[in-house]
């Protein structure tokens, strides 16, 4: 939503709040952007306004990067538009691409805010550790030709466990003179049946994330399972603050907004 635009949303009469989920594949991330680069927020904007037949300016949960994937974005809006609420995920349905769903709608205050009012989030992140590809999950996960330890990799990510300064997996490029201090809730590494396939998945649920945190994390989580690096490294890297003895990023297309809680 463009801030200088804000107070005169919100003399309109609703806010509504969407839950929305996305295969970010095709798209340049979640924020607007200028076309021909096409972004989540650019078809949504777009589409809703066919159904609530005002201009549409969203507040989102999570800016998702490139590639990056969501079963629980929340974005919200203001609008005069009159649309019964059970009506706007089949509504959306008919003007939005397949890539693109709105799994719930809800009318919500007028103080509510997508991005200011959340107060955590889940991630997870696919790995799928197996000698030969499968197709089927190489958009949603990061393919890891070679065995990983698994109980080493549990025990790296139970050290982040609560309130840290989370610098050493924080990218340059964020927004300046953040604060790097967030808590971790819970951080695990579990196996789950995709698409007929075994992946790995680790699930982080934080107050906050840091640019490219997540998958900063597991970048440096799958070293420790490749034994590339001890559980005494990852503490001694965690504990640096120092973005640049971590691995390379690892790729957008294993990570998944979950959940955003309120």
């Amino acid at each position: 939503m463009r801030q200088e635009n804000k107070s005169t949303m919100k003399l309109r009469r609703r806010n509504i709040a969407l839950t929305i989920a996305y295969d970010g594949t095709n798209y340049c991330g979640f924020q607007w952007q200028s076309p021909p680069r096409r972004a989540v927020q650019n078809i949504l904007e777009e589409r809703l306004e066919k159904i609530f037949g005002d201009k549409i300016e969203l507040a989102a949960a999570g800016r998702t990067d490139s590639g990056v994937h969501a079963q629980g974005q929340v974005v919200n809006f203001f609008t005069d538009g009159k649309i019964p609420l059970e009506k706007i995920p089949i509504a959306a349905r008919a003007v939005l691409p397949e890539d693109i769903v709105v799994r719930e709608a809800q009318e919500v205050d007028k103080n509510f805010s997508a991005l200011h009012s959340a107060k955590s989030k889940i991630y997870l992140y696919r790995i799928f550790s197996a000698e030969v590809s499968n197709p089927l999950v190489n958009r949603f996960a990061w393919h890891i030709a070679r065995p990983l330890d698994v109980n080493l990799m549990s025990d790296a990510l139970k050290i982040l466990v609560g309130t840290h300064d989370f610098s050493s997996f924080k990218a340059a490029g964020g927004a300046p003179n953040m604060n790097p201090v967030r808590k971790i809730f819970d951080a695990e590494i579990f196996r789950e049946n995709f698409f007929g396939s075994e992946l790995l998945t680790i699930k982080i649920h934080a107050s906050g994330f840091l640019y490219h945190m997540a998958r900063n994390i597991v970048a440096l989580t799958v070293a420790v399972g490749r034994k590339n690096f001890s559980l005494s490294d990852f503490q001694k890297i965690f504990d640096a603050k120092d973005r640049r003895l971590v691995p390379a990023t690892a790729p957008a297309r294993g990570l998944c907004l979950q959940k955003v809680f309120y």
